[in-house]
């Protein structure tokens, strides 16, 4: 992914520096954000990209994954994370931040761009929709371990 500065922003590949600033946009400690980031920096079938302000620190944030498909020719990417600090939205980032992403996943081979609104945030869907995603089904998920009575 070319990086480079846009609107006063910095989009570049994450790096274990941003931990600390990742953690608050994402939650979790920074300690566990950067094993995150080490885990998805050995993926070859991953990404992780930051938009950094005026201060070098880390404001949005993009995580991509890739995957063969039994259903289409080239691999799938999705978007396994987005967010941009409260404070710094409706000010283009969340727009830098997935034309990045879409970057990326064309660099390595794919063809189509997967995201999943999210639930907690009202206008993610039309914030999606207004950058071509269309409706694809839904998703559903399960655990794939048993929780012990009232852990997270």
């Amino acid at each position: 992914m070319a990086t480079g500065t846009r609107y006063g922003v910095d989009l570049r590949a994450a790096l274990p520096a941003d931990s600390a600033d990742l953690a608050a946009l994402l939650g979790g400690t920074a300690r566990q954000m950067a094993e995150r980031l080490e885990a998805m920096a050995r993926d070859p079938a991953s990404t992780v990209l930051v938009a950094t302000g005026w201060n070098g620190a880390a404001i949005g944030v993009i995580a991509l994954s890739w995957y063969p498909s039994l259903t289409a020719e080239r691999p799938l990417a999705r978007i396994t994370a987005l967010t941009v600090a409260e404070e710094e939205r409706r000010n283009g980032i969340g727009r830098l931040l997935i034309k990045a992403g879409a970057q990326a996943a064309r660099a390595a081979g794919c063809n189509l761009l997967e995201a999943t609104p999210p639930e907690k945030e009202e206008g993610g869907t039309a914030f999606l929709q207004a950058l071509g995603f269309m409706a694809a089904g839904g998703n559903l998920a399960r655990p794939l371990r048993k929780r012990a009575p009232g852990a997270p």
